[in-house]
């Protein structure tokens, strides 16, 4: 089967399974958008009034605050739990890691000079100098529409974090690259891998930030973009010989793992940080409550 068809593929069950999560009404699920997350948790608060009341008395807004912060750190601590799960089969050479060798020779093995150059563009999606760039773009594009300046400290956590964080673990790590006829010049360690990470945490930044106050419909699109793109470049790593397969599960479980904390302490969509999740359409303000 050709490898760029391959990539493809991968890129596109990604974008149709993200496609699906973030438009279905049956899930309160957005793999972009945490404010979705959060007006399902008011909704549910408006249905247990005990439970509301209870919370009311007992959070405060820097206390909530703190509550978010813990949830994005268990997100992350999930996220290291199945890394570590990867590791392990990596050290018994078992599970995912036993397709990890026949994978990367396939890929070297049945290459076209075609299908390189395809898979080269691919791959760049994820390199640094690309995410650098798109995300200023888009933070700029952001700052124009709503002249809010968080945009920039929202885009550079994403990216400089999730590249501190995986060049951080390959140090830890150090597994060396797959020994095969690499298509692409590579260099450093291998797990997590660096491409699958950055372009999963970037890309999904930049559907999140293009997809403020777009309807429910054009963020699923985003979403599903980002999820094509961020698989479409991991499929291209192995594939090119550069990394393992259980190297680019790690690095995109590492990417969207490190934008969830940040999407979550930053607020959701355009929210500081604690504050309650506002329901009401645009324009509509609330009655201030009356103090007896």
């Amino acid at each position: 089967m050709n490898l760029t068809l391959i990539v493809v593929v991968m890129g596109l069950v990604a974008g149709v399974v993200a496609l699906a999560v973030s438009a279905s009404r049956a899930i309160e699920v957005d793999p972009i958008d945490p404010a979705v997350e959060e007006r399902a948790v008011v909704r549910c608060l408006a249905r247990r009034p005990r439970l509301a009341r209870f919370i009311r008395q007992h959070f405060d807004r820097q206390s909530v605050g703190g509550f978010l912060i813990t949830v994005s750190f268990i997100v992350l601590f999930v996220c290291a739990l199945v890394v570590g799960v990867l590791l392990d089969m990596v050290d018994r050479g078992s599970g995912l890691a036993e397709l990890d060798e026949s994978i990367s020779e396939w890929g070297s093995e049945n290459a076209t000079s075609a299908a390189v150059d395809v898979l080269k563009a691919i791959t760049e999606l994820g390199s640094t100098s690309v995410i650098i760039v798109v995300l200023i773009v888009v933070a700029v594009i952001d700052f124009v529409r709503r002249r809010n300046v968080e945009v920039f400290a929202f885009v550079a956590a994403v990216g400089i974090g999730q590249l501190l964080l995986n060049n951080g673990l390959k140090v830890l790590v150090e597994r060396e690259r797959p020994n095969v006829g690499r298509l692409v010049e590579a260099s450093g360690f291998s797990f997590p891998s660096g491409h699958s990470a950055a372009a999963a945490a970037t890309w999904s930044a930049v559907a999140l930030v293009l997809g403020r106050d777009r309807s429910p419909t054009t963020r699923a699109v985003l979403a599903a973009a980002a999820a094509l793109i961020a698989g479409a470049v991991a499929t291209s790593r192995a594939l090119l010989g550069v990394h393992w397969l259980t190297d680019i599960i790690a690095g995109l479980i590492v990417g969207w793992g490190w934008f969830v904390l940040v999407a979550v302490v930053f607020g959701g969509r355009a929210q500081r940080l604690g504050d309650p999740v506002d329901s009401r359409p645009r324009g509509v303000r609330s009655t201030p409550e009356r103090t007896p």
